[in-house]
């Protein structure tokens, strides 16, 4: 079980006439800092596959980095199981598995020696990894390219091996920052399938995701993130009883009035 109470993070604006004219309109900046992340709360249990949805610049990246203790919040709390995430974070690391949309591969190594290097990094001996890696890419139907080099692979490629990496210590959550985004069809429903499989064994899944359609495949509960709050934080049936007709509909009644207003 992963919780997080009252998030807040910001970040000092070194030049404000640099922003744009969007930014500059946006309610979370204050003076020289920018309120990326407001007061987000929410809960994901064992088994559990939780859906983060909010818009583009909502604050979920920045949500994600920091239960993932790449950020360290300004206010509130993270728990992981009875882990304190942000006082203790090097523990907490070692049970999180976290896929970022910004993480890049060693574009010299091949998929199975990025995958192998994260697995020594979390002291896992040689015969485990092997055994681990060959686990993974069977779900993730990986043999056929594990042996080249990333730099030549294709984006389903990369983004399969950047899931195995984060996976191959067998973590106690695993949080996924968009990770269908820019598949094709067979490959999204690779890592959705794995998904599916991480629920079965009882891994709580944290992942964003624009794709409406994931989450009624996949998710057991919603939160929406708008502005940096949480503006909806339920269960599935919840969510769709806002419009039971249209998922998209019933995502723009979880937002705040600027951004109906755009519609």
């Amino acid at each position: 079980m992963i919780e997080i109470k009252q998030l807040a993070k910001k970040f000092k604006v070194e030049n404000p006439k640099k922003l744009s004219e969007q930014d500059k309109k946006d309610p979370r900046l204050k003076g020289r800092f920018f309120h990326s992340v407001k007061d987000v709360s929410l809960r994901c249990e064992q088994g559990q596959v939780l859906g983060l949805l909010g818009p583009n610049g909502a604050g979920k990246t920045t949500t994600l980095r920091m239960l993932s203790t790449a950020l360290q919040p300004d206010a509130g709390s993270i728990t992981l199981g009875d882990v304190d995430v942000i006082k203790d974070p090097v523990t907490a690391r070692k049970k999180i598995g976290f896929l970022s949309g910004s993480t890049g591969l060693y574009g010299r190594l091949t998929g199975r020696e990025n995958i192998a290097y994260f697995g020594r990094l979390n002291g896992m001996n040689e015969s485990m990894i092997t055994a681990r890696l060959n686990e993974i890419a069977d779900q993730l139907d990986m043999h056929s390219f594990l042996d080249r080099r990333s730099e030549n692979f294709s984006t389903g490629m990369k983004q399969k091996t950047s899931i195995a990496r984060a996976v191959i210590h067998s973590p106690e959550v695993v949080i996924l920052d968009e990770p269908t985004t820019g598949l094709d069809i067979m490959a999204a429903k690779t890592v959705i399938d794995f998904i599916k499989d991480l629920k079965q064994k009882g891994v709580p899944v944290i992942f964003s995701t624009h794709h409406l359609d994931e989450v009624t495949e996949l998710c057991d509960h919603i939160t929406v993130i708008d502005h940096g709050t949480t503006t909806f934080d339920g269960v599935l049936s919840d969510f769709v009883a806002l419009a039971p007709d249209n998922l998209h509909e019933a995502f723009m009644k979880t937002l705040h009035t600027e951004n109906m207003d755009q519609r």
